[in-house]
């Protein structure tokens, strides 16, 4: 960021989870991110458990200055779907962090994303979805006069190759909630998306977890604790050598964009189907005439995604 450029405006929609944790950290530490608000959704964990673990990251970065509010607590249409099977009871399992202190705003996620988007000027505002998409299609379907004042939505969910992790066809964040993931695919706001593909490249390693430990610091502690605890159902569900950290690449592309590489194509989401339901059908080979509708990232240069994180978490 030059001297000049004001800091990039955004929100965080989440629904944390140990890489939501991850990824909010690294905003917290980027002086190029104005990070407005964080509203919390029900998903990795219900919304009572998210919306407090969004306070907890807060207050173990020092940034109580930093509202958090309460969003939807179910999808659009169906029950909810939960991973405490992966994250844990808590959904921040691994380290022991106090119950946090600052406040739960009063006022709904959803009318705090309407009300700062008609605030704030016009295509200045980024939003940053990394849980189910409930409450941002909510936002759009109560106000569409919103849906064209926002800049982009760098986003993490889907998956083309390595098609599911909860099903063998949906990817967590967008089979939670695939009638809202649907909303937001066919909004027009500009559509960056982190799906598994890239994220699953993104693998945590005991040099990058070392990283963290080495800091000496709470924060530094915290996220080799929570990479610790993740770590142990993706490598013994995919074989990897380490966890893919997927909800951070969304803030990394915000601070260094050439870290990643995909292409801007069609996706649509099925809404339907038993057997695909929550599936991200993107025409990654353009073998339709549909519109391109989104940058879906399909790469990354893992080294260097790291060396931003340490860096950065480091400050905290």
């Amino acid at each position: 960021m030059s001297k000049t450029q004001a800091p990039r405006k955004i929100i965080i929609d989440t629904d944390p989870g140990q890489d939501d944790a991850v990824a909010i950290l690294l905003a917290l530490a980027a002086p190029e991110l104005d990070l407005l608000g964080i509203t919390a959704v029900a998903g990795n964990v219900p919304l009572e458990l998210t919306q407090t673990n969004a306070r907890k990251i807060c207050e173990l970065a020092g940034r109580t200055d930093v509202p958090v509010f309460a969003g939807c607590d179910r999808p659009l249409a169906h029950s909810l779907v939960t991973a405490e099977h992966v994250h844990g009871k808590t959904g921040l399992d691994g380290p022991e962090l106090p119950e946090p202190t600052m406040p739960l705003q009063d006022q709904h996620a959803v009318d705090f994303l309407i009300e700062t988007l008609r605030r704030e000027p016009p295509k200045s505002v980024t939003l940053c979805p990394i849980g189910p998409l409930t409450n941002i299609a909510t936002a759009f379907q109560r106000a569409p006069d919103i849906v064209d004042r926002v800049q982009e939505i760098v986003l993490m969910g889907g998956a083309y190759f390595e098609v599911g992790n909860i099903t063998p066809a949906a990817e967590f964040n967008i089979y939670v909630d695939p009638e809202a993931a649907e909303i937001v695919f066919r909004s027009g706001v500009p559509l960056v998306v982190m799906p598994l593909d890239v994220t699953h490249k993104a693998l945590t390693t005991p040099a990058h977890i070392k990283g963290f430990r080495e800091m000496g610091t709470a924060v530094g502690d915290a996220v080799a604790a929570w990479t610790d605890f993740f770590e142990r159902f993706d490598k013994e569900k995919y074989g990897s050598q380490g966890a893919p950290l997927h909800d951070p690449c969304t803030i990394a592309y915000l601070l260094e964009p050439d870290l990643f590489s995909g292409r801007h194509i069609n996706v649509e989401i099925e809404t339907a189907s038993a057997l695909t339901r929550g599936m991200t059908v993107a025409d990654w080979w353009r073998v339709t005439d549909r519109a391109p509708n989104a940058l879906f990232i399909g790469d990354v240069e893992a080294d260097r995604f790291f060396a931003l994180l340490t860096n950065r978490i480091a400050r905290l």
